[in-house]
């Protein structure tokens, strides 16, 4: 049985009602998805539930790099940075086509963060911790080398920059090849099914967990000998369920990114640049866009419904205009947006752009671990963590065994290539049968930044479909994505599947109709339940490209 084919979820839904499991995860993002395939690899009985679609929260609102926080270097966290940047070489590794080989330029300017001896220190160490090699070391460029390096940057106060190597990657579809991974070694993982509460035994320890199937409503209880909480910003929710609040509780920043057509920003690589708060941004060139961010202001709002708004627009417009003057982008220029929330660890006296971002376990007398905090480059690392201390307690309590963690051995789904240069030559491929099926070369490098060595099947679907060819690709896509990535809702499709809310906004309308459609047949909707599916797709689409004053949101 597949149990990832959306057909096959009622048979998952038994076995979640009739197994026992070794470790249930509460939490669909990166994080729980990584517990789930470190978990599975060691031979645990796994079940990971998530509330939502996967990477719906936090896991699919990031900056969409595989980085090693090189500011994290000012704020003295060594261990942090080291930790992240062996872990992008890693990562790297494990799914070649979606963890992508990027140069990011760091300007230095009179006044700026970073100071040209500093920085070229800095940016070494960086190397050092991270065990750079070879061409990905870092290199100082003057001030001309600099702007012909990026000619868009400011000049009347640049003095140069320094070259250094990060990672590019789609943070939804590493969480699904992940979850798509650990199926293989048995873990089960559904969306759509919320941790309503726990039961205890007589001894006040977790052992079992009610929970809700959001699509039918009906209710269910699961039996686990632990639990996991992975939940992102609604950790503080599940521990306050189980009475284990502490002293320790989440700090909540919204971080906001905006989208604009790369030919208004056409930039040669990634900017990480300064802007006049004192705060550092990003400016990332992505195919056919450009995105920008981000914002790190504290969030009280629903946690559910995160949008960005006007002044977080403006915020991200004017330090973009202000580093690179003559592109004058206005709030015309952007297609899209995403929001998301930072579950940082609360300090007391920090502002949250100067909490840190390492990860923390928290452990209650009921026996319910949960993992809040981190970056999304560490998410490996923090599941070795936890699964380490699941393992010590089988070990302690149940006199069970299980392996060490081996997931830096282990390909994610779509990554099984012996290196980058073979991605690439995979990738020359692909963009020549997509061109003979009429699409422009672009789609053929989106297929293997999303799909990786599953994109030839997608080709060879879409020859079954009549449509233009954009809407035929579409309608491949939804095919595989039904049959092998628990797709229940368009939006899982337009934004966690293939990203293009966010950066393709602009081809959903098109399609949308056909897309519905065959929503409509394979899961038998109402003409009602199908104009309701499309109405949440609107409002989504207007959520993302549509900007309020912040009182109205």
């Amino acid at each position: 049985m597949n149990a990832l084919a959306a057909k096959n979820r009622p048979q998952v839904i038994d076995k979640f009602k009739n197994k026992k499991f070794d470790l249930i995860i509460i939490g669909g993002g990166v994080t729980g998805a990584g517990i789930a395939l470190d978990a599975a690899s060691r031979g645990m009985s796994v079940a990971l539930l998530e509330k939502k679609d996967f990477a719906a929260g936090t896991s699919s609102k990031s900056t969409k790099l595989i980085h090693g926080g090189l500011r994290y270097l000012k704020q003295f966290e060594v261990k942090l940075v080291r930790e992240v940047g062996l872990e992008r070489a890693t990562v790297h590794k494990i799914a070649p086509h979606l963890v992508l080989p990027e140069k990011m330029l760091l300007p230095l300017t009179e006044d700026g963060t970073f100071g040209k001896i500093g920085t070229s220190i800095g940016l070494k160490v960086y190397d050092m911790l991270a065990d750079v090699k070879g061409d990905d070391r870092r290199v100082m460029l003057g001030k001309e080398a600099t702007m012909e390096a990026e000619p868009l940057l400011r000049t009347h106060d640049l003095k140069g920059s320094g070259l250094y190597a990060e990672y590019r990657t789609d943070d939804a579809r590493l969480t699904l090849e992940l979850i798509k991974t650990a199926a293989k070694y048995g873990a089960l993982s559904l969306n759509y099914i919320s941790a309503t509460d726990f039961n205890y035994d007589e001894n006040k320890k977790i052992e079992s967990v009610n929970v809700k199937d959001e699509l039918t409503g009906e209710a269910f209880t699961m039996q686990s000998e632990y639990v996991v909480s992975a939940a992102g910003p609604w950790v503080d929710t599940l521990r306050e369920k189980d009475k284990s609040m502490t002293n320790k509780h989440l700090f909540l920043s919204k971080g906001v990114h905006i989208v604009v057509p790369h030919d208004r920003l056409p930039l040669k690589q990634s900017v990480y640049f300064d802007i006049p708060d004192g705060r550092m941004m990003f400016a990332i060139p992505r195919l056919r866009v450009t995105y920008l961010g981000t914002t790190d202001t504290p969030y009280k709002g629903d946690i559910n419904r995160v949008l960005a708004n006007t002044d977080d627009v403006d915020y991200l417009l004017d330090a973009t205009n202000k580093m690179f003057p003559d592109v004058d982008l206005t709030i015309d220029d952007v297609e899209s947006s995403w929001a998301g929330l930072r579950p940082l660890i609360f300090e007391e006296g920090k502002s949250g752009s100067e909490m840190s971002r390492k990860d923390e376990i928290f452990e209650s007398k009921t026996g319910l671990v949960s993992i809040a905090g981190g970056k999304l480059t560490g998410y490996r690392k923090m599941a070795e963590r936890i699964v380490d201390l699941i393992a010590e307690k089988f070990d302690d309590n149940q006199d069970r065994e299980f392996k060490d963690c081996h997931t830096r051995k282990i390909p994610l789904a779509g990554g099984d290539f012996a290196d980058y240069q073979e991605v690439l030559g995979y990738q020359s491929e692909i963009e020549k049968y997509a061109e003979k099926l009429g699409l422009d070369g672009y789609y053929g490098r989106y297929l293997v930044a999303n799909y990786g060595n599953q994109s030839d099947e997608i080709l060879t679907a879409m020859e079954n479909y009549d449509d233009e060819p954009n809407t035929a690709l579409l309608r491949a896509e939804l095919d595989f994505c039904l049959k092998n990535e628990l797709t229940m809702k368009p939006m899982d499709f337009l934004n966690r599947r293939t990203g293009r809310l966010y950066f393709n906004i602009k081809s959903i309308a098109p399609s949308l109709d056909a897309i519905l459609a065959d929503f409509q047949k394979f899961y038998d909707w109402s003409d009602a339940e199908t104009e309701a599916e499309k109405a949440v797709v609107l409002q989504e689409i207007e959520d993302v490209s549509v900007f309020y004053a912040p009182e109205a949101v």
